[in-house]
């Protein structure tokens, strides 16, 4: 499946963005879609995933309670709200997609298909 990002760009403390990832198929719909992001000179890290079934989430600590993710199917599409963003939320951010299970969702390994990415920059 391809994966198309958008929706980065520059804020300011505190600020919010939706960032939104658009997938070309209809087997959209039986992924796990998540996102992960990578900060300069750091490696890539994972932020939030949505299963396919039942739409349950999971967030890394760090984004817990200010990132929101969701999925619409009929668009083909998986958001993340980002809202309260910190300077350390500045990073280039990814979408990913595959058939991956609870215990491994945090791996990117386990993910087939990714995103261009979409840079995100916070300022203080």
């Amino acid at each position: 499946v391809q994966l198309q990002a958008s929706g980065g760009g520059a804020v300011q403390t505190g600020g919010s963005l939706r960032l939104s990832c658009a997938a070309t198929t209809e087997s959209f719909r039986a992924y796990t879609m998540a996102w992960f992001r990578q900060a300069p000179g750091k490696e890539r890290e994972f932020v939030s995933a949505i299963r396919a079934s039942g739409g349950t989430t999971h967030y890394a600590d760090s984004v817990k309670g200010r990132f929101t993710i969701s999925r619409d199917g009929a668009k083909k599409t998986v958001y993340l709200q980002m809202n309260s963003l910190k300077p350390e939320d500045t990073a280039v951010y990814y979408c990913a997609a595959g058939n991956v299970i609870s215990s491994t969702l945090r791996d990117s390994s386990k993910y087939h298909s990714w995103g261009q990415g979409t840079l995100v920059t916070v300022s203080s």
